[in-house]
């Protein structure tokens, strides 16, 4: 079984990058493979809505100039999903909302190709505007109706400077806890 987690973060190994990380621990402790993808310096594009996906019908987005096939085969291909954010202006950030709607399209014109996969959302933040963020990525998973792992809490680790999401013992436990569901879960769903 594999988890492939994407970091919606500009910042490359930031607060994101480390609560997915104390998943990614329980994961692997349980035997579960897990990826890393971060989007910092990737530039992914948004859905120009060409549509050309429904009219292809190839599992790719039609748009070759950034990562997002990349990521689109990489989602395909593993049993669970984490979509990472920190929060911008009470929202996700832009990588990720590229992320998402490209590969939510190809999805959706693809006859839902990540349906009953596991999915969790993982929100790094300052102070205010998690759960719009955490709400946005999770609109993700039930349109393409996926199953949502929860935790002892909301998935949100809060930080600002780099590391900070160290000292929040309450967000580092909702990771190590939403590790552990995700794992169980998984295992439920392949034994």
């Amino acid at each position: 079984m594999k988890v492939v987690a994407f970091n919606g973060s500009a910042r490359k190994d930031g607060n994101t990058a480390m609560l997915i990380g104390y998943v990614f621990e329980e994961l692997e402790k349980e035997g579960i493979e897990t990826e890393l993808v971060q989007l910092a310096g990737k530039h992914p594009h948004g859905c120009i809505a060409c549509y050309s996906c429904f009219k292809n019908k190839d599992r790719r987005c039609a748009v070759t100039t950034d990562c997002i096939n990349e990521c689109i085969e990489k989602m395909e291909s593993a049993d669970g999903i984490i979509l990472a954010s920190p929060t911008y202006f009470a929202d996700l950030s832009t990588e990720l909302k590229a992320l998402i709607d490209r590969c939510g399209m190809v999805s959706r014109a693809n006859g839902d190709m990540y349906r009953r996969k596991v999915g969790a959302a993982v929100v790094a933040r300052r102070r205010g505007g998690a759960i719009h963020v955490f709400d946005s990525i999770n609109h993700f998973f039930t349109i393409g109706q996926m199953i949502i792992v929860g935790s002892s809490y909301w998935n949100i680790g809060i930080g600002r400077d780099k590391g900070e999401v160290a000292g929040d013992e309450e967000g580092v436990t909702t990771m190590r806890n939403l590790g552990r569901n995700m794992a169980w879960l998984l295992k439920k769903l392949h034994s």
